[in-house]
């Protein structure tokens, strides 16, 4: 029989391990769809990560160039499949540059009020998946509920539930149903009503905070270099939003509240969430009450059978719920576009984990992974 002796304390010599490498994904519970880290792992703990993404590209940006102005829509719509309005704001602004058009007062107060409860339903789905991802069922049936009552509304002024096909170069699809106005109202108030129960349930939880709090630490250094924004930039300290520094739509006429926070941990992240959630209510709100006080007008620009963008270039940018947004516009005075760039928010959010996930254990790396709060088609694309 051959015994081993195993040295413990401090004049033990340590026994040599070999670093293992670990993939996790493309597809597995823990990444929000075909995303794959490959992990090099000492013991428990991460000493190198790479995200590795292109599992699902679908060269939107090629398909573009070969669809008008109305069929980019479309496509735009799908890449972040949780912020489809917000999605299509970026081509009809870039092409409405372009053409000299302003779009009409109406159009442009709905497309704001929109847009904000576009917001709200991509918060509420990471505020009750996160929790989920660290063992918690019970928030994500709170947070659906409240999904379910905002989604109503988008679907009968739309007619779709995630892929909304709103908006028109120039305004709007068509104008607001009678009665709409209210029925938002009413929604936006009981969500309002209810958002507290979910808070109390997750944010004072003992496990939540043991969790989240100091894990997964993104400094304002590493925010710059890799040029991560929304509501990840914001739990790190950088007090920046498009809406309130560059507006666009009417936020300029709006109270743009910006949340912040200086920890820049997992806990830090879902409290800015929750809190944008709050201000986006808030906005709503005040976006029904100024579509009540518009006269009657037209929600669209007429235009023209085949739509030609003049020869130029240009570029707009959204404060998308996930971040910063850029459409770089490029037109030869066609009815398609010569190019059309799309900047993602996740794309550059998610290439931070290999600065971010070095030194914490794997354990962690879902708590981490859960509070970058990413959409994978909006790194694909």
């Amino acid at each position: 029989m051959t015994e081993r002796v195993v040295g413990i304390g401090a004049g033990a010599k340590e026994l040599a391990t070999e670093d293992m490498i670990l993939n996790i994904g493309p597809q597995h519970p823990s990444t929000h769809g075909v995303l794959r880290l490959r992990l090099t792992l000492d013991g428990e703990r991460i000493a190198t990560a790479e995200p590795i993404i292109g599992y699902m590209h679908r060269g939107a940006e090629k398909l573009f160039e070969v669809r008008d102005y109305r069929q980019i829509i479309m496509l735009a719509n799908r890449h972040d499949w949780l912020s489809g309005f917000a999605n299509e704001l970026g081509v009809v602004l870039a092409a409405e540059r372009l053409l000299g058009m302003e779009p009409p007062v109406r159009a442009v107060w709905a497309r704001t009020l929109l847009a904000e409860l576009n917001r709200v339903l991509n918060h509420l789905m990471f505020l009750g998946s996160y929790p989920l991802e660290l063992g918690a069922i019970t928030p994500l049936f709170y947070s659906f509920n409240e999904r379910e009552r905002i989604q109503a509304v988008m679907e009968e002024i739309s007619g779709g539930r995630m892929h909304y096909m709103f908006n028109r170069v120039g305004g709007l699809k068509e104008d607001l149903p009678l009665g709409w106005l209210d029925r938002v109202s009413e929604a936006v108030a009981e969500t309002r009503r209810r958002v507290p129960d979910i808070e109390n349930l997750i944010l004072h939880n003992d496990i939540f905070i043991a969790r989240t709090k100091g894990v997964g630490v993104l400094t304002r250094e590493q925010i710059m270099q890799y040029g991560v924004s929304g509501p990840i930039a914001r739990a790190s300290g950088v007090d920046f939003d498009l809406r309130r520094d560059d507006p666009y739509l009417a936020y300029s006429e709006l109270p743009v509240k910006v949340v912040t926070r200086s920890a820049g941990d997992c806990r830090a992240r879902f409290e800015v969430l929750f809190e944008q959630l709050k201000i986006s209510l808030d906005l709503a709100e005040a976006c029904v009450d100024r579509l009540r006080s518009l006269p009657p007008g037209p929600i669209n620009q007429r235009l023209p059978k085949v739509l030609k963008v003049p020869e130029g270039h240009t570029y707009a940018w959204t404060e998308n719920p996930l971040g910063i947004n850029g459409y770089y516009l490029v037109s030869k005075g066609d009815k398609v576009p010569w190019r059309l760039k799309l900047r993602s928010a996740s794309y550059s959010n998610i290439q931070v984990l290999r600065e971010m996930l070095p030194g914490h254990l794997v354990a962690d790396m879902v708590a981490i992974l859960g509070s970058m709060f990413f959409v994978v088609g909006d790194i694909d694309k």
